[in-house]
């Protein structure tokens, strides 16, 4: 690693604990990540992801007794953040938290009010990323959000088919996905019996997250594995589930 780019690794993690969340912070990550040592990059970009998730819990907790306005911009920030670095999981769980925040606080301040426009997308998003719990919570915002301004405009109609659509696809996804995690949890239950005369003792590793979209995070990372698992179990099963969404 070349010293400009250590002393600017350096830099960004000082700013960050120093507080300074502003955009000369943010131009500082991108000289970082515009290092062309691809190779040396990705172990500095995985570094910079754990520095990051274990910050922002800590920012996040720092402010939790600012105005919501202060709140939205450190937000904002920490979003950027993620989104340069590619972390989308953290990404989309800051984006869900402040669409959150805006919408309980738009009832005091009509200037915070989120739209179905900003729902939708974040459904989108949540969708093409594998969560479809969450993109099917934020299809139902989005479906309030219309019903609470209703205007006599033929968009309307097509937009609202579209979301409910959207929803559709999500809720499919999950269920299709739901029935091959039952699937490979018989078969990986069988193997566990099987082998239990070899003294072996699964441990059960302890999750944590409070909010419903860390949570989805968790249950999307065990469908992965199961869903790898399960390729290895389709030359012995009847089924041939195809996912939805890749």
């Amino acid at each position: 690693m070349s010293t400009t780019v250590s002393q600017q690794i350096s830099l960004f993690r000082f700013q960050v604990e120093s507080r300074r969340l502003d955009e000369g912070t943010l131009r500082i990550l991108e000289s970082v990540l515009a290092w062309d040592d691809y190779k040396s990059l990705d172990g500095v970009v995985c570094t910079l992801k754990q520095f990051m998730r274990h910050e922002s819990l800590r920012i996040i907790e720092e402010i939790a007794g600012k105005a919501a306005e202060h709140k939205l911009l450190i937000v904002d920030f920490l979003v950027r953040v993620f989104a340069l670095i590619g972390d989308t999981e953290s990404c989309l769980a800051l984006r869900y938290e402040a669409l959150l925040m805006r919408e309980q606080k738009a009832i005091s301040d009509q200037r915070l009010l989120v739209s179905y426009s900003e729902w939708l997308t974040f459904a989108e998003h949540s969708l093409e990323s594998g969560f479809c719990s969450i993109a099917k919570k934020a299809c139902e915002k989005a479906l309030l959000c219309l019903d609470m301004n209703i205007v006599d405009d033929p968009e309307n109609y097509f937009v609202i088919e579209k979301i409910k659509k959207l929803k559709d696809v999500a809720v499919i996804s999950a269920s299709s996905k739901s029935v091959q995690a039952q699937a490979v949890t018989y078969f990986k239950n069988k193997n566990i019996q099987q082998n239990s005369q070899e003294s072996y003792i699964p441990v059960e590793v302890k999750s944590s997250g409070s909010t419903l979209f860390r949570d989805g995070i968790k249950r999307r990372h065990r469908r992965q594995l199961d869903e790898y698992r399960h390729l290895k179990l389709r030359g012995i099963t009847d089924g041939n589930t195809q996912n939805i969404l890749e």
